[in-house]
């Protein structure tokens, strides 16, 4: 261990799914947690998943949103998608539309071009839920997305 977070994220990865090595969720936290403590946003956004969905860790929706929180504050876009999942689904922190949506459209703005399966997931789930909004609060939630990317420049 260098404490090199990108590799830290890796190996924390192939332990994750079992590539090269013996699947081993315990190892995978461990390793992601060491690269998400150093400010890694795809290292906090993978441990916010296992934290999620249970992988290695007792189910924790705080916890995982909280990871959601620290990638997404970077500008990266899973960590911002999924943070607007739990927002749209008060999953660890209160139901709020408007900020599900405003992740949801940062995470758009994130998202490469290349990146077609990620784009259309963040697109289907702002879309479906602009279904529940009204357009001012859509309007709000626009507004709070812009004025975040223009802070992040």
């Amino acid at each position: 261990d260098q404490g090199l977070p990108d590799a830290q994220n890796n190996l924390g990865f192939s332990y994750a799914h079992g590539l090269g090595v013996k699947q081993n969720w315990g190892e995978a936290i461990q390793w992601y947690s060491r690269a998400a403590d150093q400010g890694h946003a795809l290292a906090q956004a993978n441990l916010g998943s296992c934290y999620g969905a249970g992988e290695g860790v007792p189910q924790d929706w705080a916890e995982s949103t909280k990871w959601y929180q620290r990638s997404a504050a970077q500008g990266f876009a899973l960590g911002q998608s999924n943070l607007g999942v739990a927002y749209a689904n008060g999953q660890g922190i209160q139901q709020d539309f408007v900020q599900a949506y405003m992740w949801y459209s940062l995470a758009l703005s994130s998202i490469p071009s290349v990146d077609r399966d990620g784009r259309e997931l963040a697109l289907t789930n702002r879309n479906r839920l602009a279904e529940l909004m009204t357009s001012e609060e859509i309007e709000e939630a626009e507004k709070a997305a812009y004025q975040w990317k223009s802070t992040e420049l």
